[in-house]
């Protein structure tokens, strides 16, 4: 888990989206806990290389 990170996106003005080329719902049990959701805007997940385009598409419609 990244604690640090988290504290970084907490303590930026900032909006975080946390991407993940593979659902991590679907993966070791380790894997499907996340310390970063809470503090950001929004998680995205599942979709492959596809994951970060649409988190590129959510950050210019904000």
């Amino acid at each position: 888990y990244s604690y640090a990170i988290r504290d970084a996106i907490k303590a930026v003005d900032i909006k975080a989206i946390e991407v993940h080329l593979s659902d991590i719902k679907n993966r070791e049990s380790f894997r499907k806990k996340s310390v970063i959701r809470p503090v950001c805007k929004r998680q995205i997940c599942g979709l492959g290389k596809n994951s970060y385009i649409k988190a590129i598409d959510f950050c210019m419609e904000q």
